[in-house]
């Protein structure tokens, strides 16, 4: 049996993540024993201490067992938190020697969207593929250069450890988590009995790029501004450097380093966002739309819109229209 440790952090924090997770993994040993089968997962709540008050509502939680007191687990689940995150990671960082001894003991470890900052802050990231909320992926990367973010998927798994996207996608963390220690019919039957869209693995969908400036780069944050005002025509690379007087090669190399995107790059999530606008607030067709980002060859922009927001401009239409 897999003894499971959902941590109960200091100051605002997902009590949607905690009891949520509490809740479908009893269920798991729920259904398990009415099949006169042995639990699967032994379930704590766990905190810095006996009891904890998460202020984001009138709600009071009272863990199963303080952090001394569990001197092993197998999975540490890390929930979002929530306010200035700075101060989140002070509140809570003496959990992080607890955390990084469990993973020197075996221990899997598991974040919830923004709960991934904290397990960044242990250092058992670095080098690893993780995912986060899509609206903190850029925050994310100044503060922990050393991961490799991939913001676009909902949940991610390396060397044991898990992080999941935005929000809600801590359930297909669950399923995920379910799938490989209960196996995949315990999962799909948990799935439908929660009504969770298994298997979905990319919150791209539900991303809205706004531009990455949160850099001090002044010229490359005027190339933005230039891209961002003039989508719907084609802009060179050697014009954009041109521009700013600035030598094609070091402009290209600042670009990536200011935004994570190539300049190229960069024009298409600018293009495909304001084609996804369109499409959700307008009766454009398809074409119309393709036209007015600037493109003229449908396949080049069905591939690029597929490649950002994992859907095609046709399902993305059906599926955000008004």
């Amino acid at each position: 049996m897999k003894h499971i440790s959902i941590l109960i952090p200091h100051g605002p924090s997902s009590t949607v993540n905690i009891d949520g997770s509490h809740q479908i993994l009893t269920m798991v040993n729920s259904i398990l024993a009415q099949f006169g089968k042995e639990p699967a997962f032994n379930v704590q709540l766990v905190g810095h201490a006996h009891r904890a008050t998460v202020p984001t509502g009138a709600v009071t939680i009272t863990p199963d067992a303080s952090i001394d007191d569990i001197t092993h687990t197998d999975l540490v689940i890390i929930p979002a938190m929530y306010g200035e995150l700075e101060q989140a990671m002070t509140l809570n960082k003496d959990f992080i020697p607890w955390i990084k001894k469990q993973h020197d003991k075996g221990a899997e470890i598991a974040s919830m969207c923004i709960g991934a900052f904290l397990l960044a802050s242990t250092g058992l990231l670095d080098g690893k593929r993780c995912s986060t909320h899509w609206r903190m992926a850029d925050e994310f990367r100044q503060m922990y250069p050393a991961v490799n973010l991939i913001d676009e998927k909902m949940v991610t798994e390396d060397s044991g450890i898990y992080t999941s996207g935005g929000a809600y996608s801590y359930l297909n963390l669950l399923m995920y988590i379910i799938e490989k220690h209960a196996g995949r019919d315990m999962a799909i039957m948990i799935a439908k009995s929660f009504a969770i869209d298994i298997d979905r693995d990319s919150q791209s969908p539900f991303m809205i790029f706004q531009g990455q400036k949160g850099h001090n780069d002044e010229e490359i944050k005027r190339a933005q501004q230039y891209i961002e005002q003039n989508f719907s025509e084609k802009i060179s690379v050697d014009e954009l450097a041109d521009m700013h007087a600035v030598g094609r090669r070091s402009f290209e190399r600042r670009f990536k380093k200011a935004t994570n995107n190539t300049i190229i790059e960069y024009a298409q999530r600018v293009k495909v966002e304001a084609a996804k606008r369109s499409f959700e607030t307008s009766r454009k067709n398809i074409n119309e739309v393709m036209y007015e980002v600037g493109y003229t060859d449908s396949k080049g922009f069905r591939d690029v819109f597929k490649k950002l927001t994992g859907l095609t401009p046709i399902e993305y239409r059906n599926k955000y229209s008004k």
